[in-house]
């Protein structure tokens, strides 16, 4: 495969891994059923279709004998098919993975293997990870606090679903060998998580909105980051986790623990959070304000310190100045004491 074709098979990868609307049912189905065949298995009865993993996983959690953990824990418990059988997800997903994985390391060996993971797989595996982890995290918030056997039993509900999109890093490395197991690509293309049984399958849909930054971290600061057609949401900024409507709750706070909070946010997030604008800017900074309900308004100047730290970048600071402030220059100029006329440095440091 030359260099061409291996970035644009990547490309696609990683369009499929972060896909969001309906996918194509019928080719996920057909994908699925592929699989199902490849293992030596009859074609499954019935496909469930759900509108996030949250639901997958309760459907899971039912089907393996937790109905009752899950009511105790004031969890809503759908109805699913008595009739489903046993899960096949060995069957279908883990021995055809762990038999192309061989196959591929011992044509390869060690080195090669290695290699060719860290071309094609461990690009996307991290970027995928982040957002695996956030969904199982917020399936077993699903539990109430008092409800810690119905986090156990939701969480491992997650771990037994087939990923799906979220399979794409191996799936990419396999069909970059030139040994993709049957149906799994063609489903992970199509279809969020799901949970392969005898006679039935559950199937999730795929996000209904993803939002990512530069770099490929969960990103948005005036909505959830993910969020799936049930309303399963998570919120992030910069790939750490927040809380909904946290910036919002900022102007609820009495005034002394607002000014903690916008300090532990950090100034720079929360400027770009609520969209401010630059009260003035030159050669010494940029000044802002961040107007504050019952209370003085904050406001700082944001300057740029001219030594760059080891790896070559250069930190910014904001300085908090009194709220009369109207230039940056009298804005640093009063963090040294001084007045804007007798602020003229011969030297940043």
């Amino acid at each position: 495969m030359n260099e061409l074709d291996h970035a644009n098979l990547m490309l696609s990868w990683e369009s499929a891994a972060f896909a969001t609307g309906p996918g194509d049912r019928a080719r996920a189905e057909a994908g699925i059923t592929a699989a199902y065949e490849a293992a030596g298995l009859d074609a499954p009865q019935r496909f469930l279709w759900v509108e996030s993993p949250a639901q997958g996983a309760l459907a899971a959690a039912v089907l393996a004998g937790n109905a009752e953990v899950l009511r105790e824990a004031g969890i809503e418990v759908p109805d699913v098919p008595s009739d489903a059988g046993a899960s096949v997800r060995d069957a279908v997903r883990t021995r055809p993975w762990e038999a192309a994985r061989a196959e591929a390391h011992e044509r390869l060996g060690n080195r090669e293997w290695a290699r060719s993971w860290s071309r094609t797989a461990a690009p996307l595996w991290d970027k995928v990870q982040q957002v695996v982890v956030r969904i199982r995290q917020a399936v077993g918030d699903l539990a109430r606090e008092d409800g810690s056997r119905a986090e156990s039993v939701l969480r491992t509900a997650t771990l037994d679903a087939v990923l799906g999109q979220h399979d794409a890093p191996w799936l990419a490395q396999f069909d970059a060998l030139g040994t993709p197991p049957p149906g799994l690509a063609e489903a992970a293309r199509n279809a969020g998580w799901w949970w392969p049984y005898e006679r039935l399958v559950i199937v999730s849909e795929r996000p209904s909105e993803l939002h990512r930054d530069e770099p490929g971290r969960l990103h948005r600061g005036d909505g959830p980051a993910l969020a799936f057609p049930d309303g399963l949401a998570l919120h992030a900024w910069r790939g750490m986790p927040i809380p909904d409507g946290f910036i919002a709750s900022l102007t609820r706070l009495n005034a002394e623990l607002r000014r903690v909070m916008l300090e532990v946010y950090g100034y720079d997030r929360y400027l770009e959070e609520t969209g401010a604008k630059p009260l003035h800017r030159d050669e010494t900074g940029v000044l802002w304000r961040i107007d504050l309900r019952d209370d003085e308004p904050v406001v700082m100047v944001e300057v740029v310190n001219s030594t760059p730290e080891p790896d070559g970048t250069y930190r910014q600071y904001y300085l908090r100045v009194p709220p009369e402030t109207r230039t940056a220059r009298e804005g640093v100029a009063w963090t040294f004491g001084i007045d804007a006329a007798d602020y003229n440095p011969l030297k940043q440091t």
